[in-house]
């Protein structure tokens, strides 16, 4: 009998999601492309996890077809660049439906009352969010996309329409626009920016896998912006800030 993989997150997890079999239980039908709820099993451990394979993927006018997987994987990528841990394990490997996105499960905390949640402005794990989602320039961080876990911690998902080179930032945390970022914001986006300088380092390895050259160059670029500025990000006037539906 297995046993199920309880701490979502570390080596234990990426190994598992990465080379275990895994076995496709249903779809999970509100997704907007292919996405399956599975079951991923090595050496006696177990894990419930998402899969989107890139043969599910519906084409988009903005992003290039085929590249919505490796885009999560590179958010997962920067996640842990920042030290922050917002994205859950997240690989890209074979499956079932061939290649695609394999990301571990993450049960939400049944009572947080994501809306509220989403409207709080003390709310550390929400704030570091939100700078995340600049960094990668989110196109699409609905209240719905957020994982609160019990204990406190925040995940997010659905990462999949990010990285574009022109600025899309389009979020439901607005609450910050123009304020100073945290010292610990700054502390993150300046240890992201260093890995990224790292010419062969994993993390600039895994994101020239993942982004085109241009997509590279704009995430550093927004990354130094932020560092310049020192606050948080204002919405485009020139797309719309808020996606919709907004849950």
């Amino acid at each position: 009998m297995t046993e199920p993989l309880r701490e979502p997150a570390g080596v234990e997890a990426l190994e598992l999601l990465s080379t275990g079999r895994l076995e496709v239980v249903g779809r999970l039908t509100d997704a907007s492309n292919a996405t399956f709820y599975a079951t991923v099993e090595a050496g006696g451990a177990e894990a419930a996890c998402v899969y989107k394979p890139v043969a599910g993927e519906r084409p988009l006018w903005d992003f290039p077809d085929g590249t919505l997987a490796g885009r999560e994987v590179a958010a997962f990528a920067v996640s842990e660049a920042l030290g922050w841990g917002v994205v859950p394990p997240t690989v890209h490997r074979d499956g079932p439906f061939g290649e695609g996105m394999v990301q571990l499960w993450v049960d939400g905390d049944p009572d947080v009352e994501l809306v509220a949640l989403s409207r709080r402005t003390d709310h550390a794990g929400l704030r570091r969010m939100a700078v995340f989602d600049a960094v990668i320039n989110n196109s699409d961080r609905k209240i719905g996309h957020l994982l609160p876990v019990p204990g406190g911690h925040l995940y997010g998902c659905d990462h999949g329409v990010s990285f574009a080179e022109e600025y899309k930032l389009r979020t439901v945390l607005w609450q910050w626009q123009g304020e100073p970022l945290t010292e610990e914001a700054l502390d993150g986006l300046a240890r992201l920016a260093g890995l990224m300088a790292e010419a062969g380092g994993p993390l600039a390895e895994e994101l020239a896998v993942r982004l085109t050259g241009p997509e590279r160059y704009a995430l550093r670029r927004r990354v130094e912006l932020l560092l310049e500025h020192r606050v948080h990000p204002y919405p485009s006037p020139a797309w719309p800030s808020v996606p919709w539906p907004p849950v």
